[in-house]
């Protein structure tokens, strides 16, 4: 386990040369010691316009990055290993290197080179680590999803046990939570964290590897030392300027170490204060309904089996309209919540919004347009916005003050509790809006650095210097006319390179028209092609034009930083504003799910029950919607009061039962997290803790078998399930002999009927144990319903009272295509099964089935020509109409490929 938390891509090595090496330069001694300080990381070595990358660093990247790998010079005789990435470009390849687990540390040049060389002639220009980005700190749009969360996660675990704290730096708001070696995993599947820090003596911990194995490539082990009390206690006086932690509430020590040190490690990473981040909260005061990691992968909640968004819960409810929304779509779809109040404020503003169509519709249009407030936000605050994320605040508050405008229009007396939240939520920021729509011009660039974003007519000062920036064109062309009628030379040019500046340009033939004018021309350069000339006035010019563009980048710069100032100081305020956009964007996107899907309101409260009357699977509906021949869904009940509160489904392969048993699950969830559901109606006491376990796979990193899976994940429902709680159990014990596992499954009907007394849908093959219906009280059985003709079934997808007299595995194995001779084969040892099945033993039944002496494959064929003749013959051809015509041979057809 620990080999597996602190692996790195290729980490056979700390990226360093030789401790003995010595530098050859003073560029690569200055390299050598930033990088000792991050051993850790690939170092990112800002040279001109590329970041560099040495040594083992410039080996692992090259692999990862699939670029050329070079030399630079040599070091103890050995060549130095180099690579390299444009720093215009320098995201995309460190996107990649972070989805592979990489950390890059980004060192810059933090001075210029005639500050440098102040110094001294050889001085080399000072470089620092201005920031290491890990995935829990990426920022960047570019390197992450703009609809999912990206969590930075911290366990911390003292004496008085384990605390989970995390934060998404977007957002900038710290959380935890008091766990368990037996919770923890529910925690960590809840919050899905793209990075996990820990100490290095808890990835050790034996209580905590089966919890911590399927999160082994997202672990970032950290020295125990980083892991102390008081370390993490003094971090957060600090952050939060208090002295005494008690002000931000009643936090655990295992809780307050936790939240330390995932401070200490953003300050560390992001090399930047701290003031920014909003108080920390405990998960404790906001309880939700708990799923572990078990149950969210077999619901397929958030991500399917195979791990993508589409086909998921959340893939087909998502309607939001801002990437913000989607993100707290998704949160509240993984974290339910379990108070009855707070769930029908939710419900009763998606209520409101499907009630007002015109209103939700203006609302929607409005967020459309409107871009990500809370992540550009986030990028100032932490100094690293751009022109573009000025703009977006502005275009952000120019929609959120059209939606608070629409919301005033309507009745105060009509309008809910969420909704008075939202408007005042988005608050009044016209004089800010107004102020960033005269100070950003109409196209902006990506960068700071490569100025032209500040409007012109808001600063004069940067107007004039604009304009001789801008005029450069117009005073170039006309020195070059005088030049050219002074000189005679027709074909003189005035050119520019970074090197030498403005320079004058002829061939070779004309170059003697302007060295006889030596009190004008000045003779630069001798060319195979061209010889080059400057003239007193072009380098005056040359000097003002550059100082006018250094000039006005600076002065744009200080705009930029003023404006930003601006907006950080009114941080609190335009975060709620933030959020309000993405509560409104919920908030209509339920509305319009509802309305669309036909989903209905249902009612919460704090009884037992779960009575679903027509309920249909949100997934799978969508899917028979979207097919090229869609068909309804064909809703269900289903009644889990007290008198019946454990159901024994049983019914045939593929006629509905695990699609039953899911759908009953995710209304539960979506009802919780304050959605409508699909049904005709629901009324559900609330949930505290849902199980499913519905399939199971091999865990081979694990060691444990499709049936141990099964097992250990029966036991965590036996061992936790409360009377609050809803479970879901479909095949328990058909992955061992038919024996042992119908005993298995038995013993678990009665441990939950008698013990855990939970509401429960348990569906199974074993017919045996509908017995239990005579014994236990509370228990009720319930079948899916087929139709029988000619000797095939017709799934109705009904769920009746009941139960299923055999399992019509033979049949589905026909429609799959299994061979006849194999389904005959097959039906005859069923028969035999069937006929003795008290009395035979396996060494009877081998007896008395010889291999394949019931029917050979001639015999059948013969069989299957027999009943081809007698259904022609029984054909009245005079009493046909056309339409019986086509259908007899659809079915002569059929029977003649059966056979």
């Amino acid at each position: 386990m620990k080999q597996a938390a602190q692996r790195k891509p290729d980490d056979e090595t700390q990226g360093m040369p030789p401790a003995s090496a010595e530098a050859t330069t003073p560029l690569m001694t200055q390299y050598l010691a930033i990088k000792a300080q991050h051993p850790e990381c690939l170092l990112f070595f800002r040279l001109g316009d590329f970041y560099e990358l040495f040594f083992d660093d410039a080996i692992k990247a090259s692999r990862a990055l699939d670029i050329t790998l070079t030399r630079r010079g040599q070091m103890n005789g050995q060549d130095v290993p180099m690579c390299g990435v444009p720093f215009h470009a320098y995201e995309n390849y460190m996107a990649k290197l972070i989805r592979q687990g990489f950390h890059v540390a980004l060192c810059e040049q933090t001075e210029d080179p005639a500050t440098a060389k102040k110094r001294g002639a050889k001085s080399i220009v000072t470089r620092e680590v201005v920031r290491i980005v890990t995935p829990g700190t990426v920022t960047e749009d570019t390197l992450l999803d703009a609809n999912t969360a990206n969590h930075l996660a911290c366990i911390a675990q003292t004496g008085e046990g384990l605390a989970v704290a995390w934060v998404d730096l977007a957002k900038s708001e710290p959380f935890c939570e008091r766990a368990t070696p037996e919770t923890l995993g529910a925690v960590l599947a809840r919050l899905m964290p793209s990075e996990i820090l820990l100490a290095e003596k808890t990835v050790q911990n034996p209580d905590l590897f089966d919890v911590l194995a399927p999160w082994r490539e997202v672990l970032t082990p950290q020295a125990n030392s980083r892991f102390d009390f008081d370390n993490a206690h003094r971090r957060l006086l600090d952050v939060y300027k208090l002295r005494d932690i008690s002000a931000l509430g009643d936090f655990s020590r295992p809780e307050i170490t936790a939240l330390g040190t995932i401070m200490d490690y953003v300050s560390l990473t992001q090399k930047c204060d701290l003031s920014h981040f909003l108080p920390p909260a405990s998960l404790a005061a906001q309880p939700c309904l708990i799923m572990d990691a078990a149950t969210r992968r077999n619901l397929e909640i958030t991500r399917t089996l195979v791990g993508t968004r589409q086909g998921s819960l959340l893939a087909v409810i998502d309607q939001t309209m801002t990437s913000a929304g989607a993100r707290l779509l998704a949160a509240r779809l993984s974290a339910p919540l379990t108070d009855v109040t707070a769930i029908k404020q939710r419900h009763e503003a998606v209520a409101s919004s499907l009630i007002n169509t015109k209103l939700r519709e203006t609302i929607r249009s409005e967020l459309k347009q409107t871009p990500d407030l809370e992540r550009a936000l986030s990028r100032l605050a932490l100094g690293r916005g751009g022109p573009r994320d000025l703009a977006g605040v502005r275009d952000a508050l120019f929609h959120a003050a059209k939606i608070r405008s629409a919301l005033l229009e309507q009745d105060s007396q009509t309008q809910t509790e969420e909704w008075k939240n939202i408007t005042r939520g988005l608050g009044e920021h016209s004089a800010l809006h107004d102020k960033l729509t005269r100070a950003l011009a109409e196209q902006l660039p990506l960068l700071t650095r490569d100025g032209g974003f500040i409007a012109r007519g808001y600063a004069p000062q940067l107007d004039e210097l604009m304009m001789l920036r801008d005029d450069s064109r117009r005073l170039i062309a006309g020195l070059q006319q005088n030049y050219s009628s002074l000189s005679g030379a027709s074909a003189l040019k005035i050119k520019h390179n970074q090197v030498i500046g403005y320079y004058i340009e002829v061939s070779p033939l004309h170059a003697d028209k302007l060295l006889a004018l030596k009190e004008t021309f000045i003779h630069r350069q001798s060319l195979a092609g061209a010889v080059r000339f400057t003239t007193v006035e072009l380098s005056e010019l040359d000097r003002k034009i550059a100082e006018a563009s250094d000039k006005a980048l600076a002065v744009e710069l200080q705009y930029f930083a003023d404006l930003a100032g601006e907006i950080i100081c009114r941080l609190p305020d335009l975060r709620k504003t933030a959020e309000a956009l993405a509560q409104c964007d919920v908030t209509t996107a339920l509305a319009h799910l509802a309305a669309t899907q036909n989903y209905v309101r249902p009612t919460i409260d704090n009884s037992l029950a779960f009575n679903i009357e027509k309920g249909r699977h949100p997934v799978v509906e969508t899917a028979l919607q979207r097919s090229p021949t869609p068909a309804p869904f064909v809703g269900n009940d289903c009644d889990l009061g007290t008198a019946q509160r454990l159901w024994l489904l049983t019914g045939p392969n593929m006629a509905g039962k695990s699609t039953f048993l899911r759908q009953n699950a995710l209304i539960c969830i979506l009802a919780q997290m304050g959605s409508f559901v699909p049904a005709t109606s629901a009324h559900i006491g609330i949930v505290d803790r849902l199980f499913s376990r519905v399939g199971a796979a091999d865990d081979l990193a694990r060691g444990q078998s499709t049936f141990m899976v099964e097992m250990v994940e029966t036991a965590a429902i036996l061992n936790q399930a409360k009377d609050r709680a809803l479970v879901i159990l479909d095949e328990i014990g058909r992955g061992t002999a038919t024996y042992d596992g119908l005993s298995i499954a038995w013993a678990t009907i009665e441990h939950l009927h008698e013990a855990n007394r939970c509401r429960t849908l348990f569906a199974t093959h074993y017919h045996e144990l509908t017995q239990l219906a005579g014994k236990l009280a509370h228990l009720t059985c319930a079948t899916m319903k087929i139709r029988e003709w000619e000797k095939e079934i017709i799934f109705l997808h009904e769920v009746i009272a009941g139960t299923a007299d055999r399992s019509y595995g033979l049949h589905v194995a026909q429609m799959a295509g299994l061979p006849a001779s194999v389904i005959h084969r097959a039906e005859t040892v069923l028969h035999q099964l069937e006929t003795d099945k008290a009395n035979l033993k396996a060494c009877d039944l081998a007896d008395n089935l010889p291999l394949f002496s019931a029917r050979t494959p001639k015999t059948m064929q013969k069989e299957a020509d027999s009943r081809l003749y007698d259904a022609v013959q029984a054909l009245n051809l005079d009493e046909m109409t056309p339409k019986d015509a086509l259908n007899a041979l659809y079915e002569l057809k059929k029977l003649g490929t059966k056979g």
